[in-house]
């Protein structure tokens, strides 16, 4: 198989440093955070504006990446399920896919709602929810 090469963006700043601890869905307790990019990146932000909804893909560093079967949500008494078919961060490729509200945003700082990242998450692209209106 052919090999990739990805280039982390910049990195995720939340308050979320256990994983464990972590909420395992942006609508259960996920705070806050920013996505600081990488200063040569200034210009990619151009047009992103607060109030708006984007797809943040990340790079789920901390994850195991021979995983290829889990108990959905952790959950010992549901039946296992390939990581396809599942939201878990443990998988071959371990990309996170985000849907995020943006805030604020100051220089290259991206102030978002709703992250459920792990602080330090490296960030590998930001993209615009489409509507039907695009």
């Amino acid at each position: 198989m052919t090999a990739y090469t990805l280039r982390p963006i910049g990195h995720v700043e939340s308050a979320l440093t256990d994983r464990a601890a972590a909420p395992r869905q942006p609508d259960e307790g996920a705070p806050d955070a920013w996505l600081v990019f990488d200063d040569r990146y200034a210009p990619a932000l151009k047009g992103l504006t607060a109030g708006t909804d984007v797809l943040l893909l990340t790079w789920l560093d901390r994850a195991d990446r021979d995983t290829l079967t889990v108990h959905p949500r952790g959950d010992a008494t549901r039946p296992r399920a390939g990581v396809f078919a599942t939201r878990a961060p443990d998988r071959p490729n371990p990309i996170g896919l985000h849907v995020v509200h943006v805030l604020a945003i100051a220089d290259t700082r991206v102030h978002v709602r709703n992250l459920e990242a792990l602080d330090a998450t490296p960030i590998l692209d930001v993209k615009p929810v489409m509507d039907q209106g695009r």
